[in-house]
């Protein structure tokens, strides 16, 4: 909890600070026009990744795989969507950071690896012989 208060406390500062800086070298409009392009770029980009991501989790759905690993990256596709939208340089590098497919399977391995989300599948699958069938039944006689 920590940590969250104090990258709420940061963030903002780092926002502020580099919104600062790099207007007084570019000028104001220059810097609102780079925010909003950032973040209209930003929005195409996740976009189109998302809808590609979406396509490979109903591929591996369909083939009786839990989709483990791009679900992940959709996660991080949504992370990446927001702090896109927010303004600022600092979370617009995070966001782009998170849009290059290497970085997010690299953080999707790590916290895989390190045991952060557990997700377990139940049901039939087609390499597995266990079945479970869900159903409801009521007693017509007694």
């Amino acid at each position: 909890m920590p940590i969250l208060f104090l990258l709420f406390l940061a963030v903002p500062i780092v926002e502020i600070w580099l919104l600062i800086q790099i207007g007084s070298v570019i000028g104001v409009g220059w810097t609102i026009l780079v925010v909003i392009g950032t973040a209209i770029a930003g929005a195409w980009l996740v976009r189109s990744q998302g809808l590609a991501i979406l396509k490979r989790i109903q591929q591996e759905t369909a083939l009786g795989r839990v989709p483990t690993m791009d679900m992940l990256e959709g996660l991080m596709l949504l992370v990446a969507g927001a702090v896109l939208l927010t303004p600022g340089f600092f979370t617009d590098a995070i966001g782009f950071a998170l849009l290059i497919p290497p970085v997010r399977a690299m953080i999707s391995r790590y916290i895989v690896r390190r045991g952060t989300i557990h997700m377990a599948a139940r049901g039939h699958t087609p390499g597995n012989q266990s079945q479970v069938i869900d159903g409801d039944y009521r007693r017509e006689n007694d």
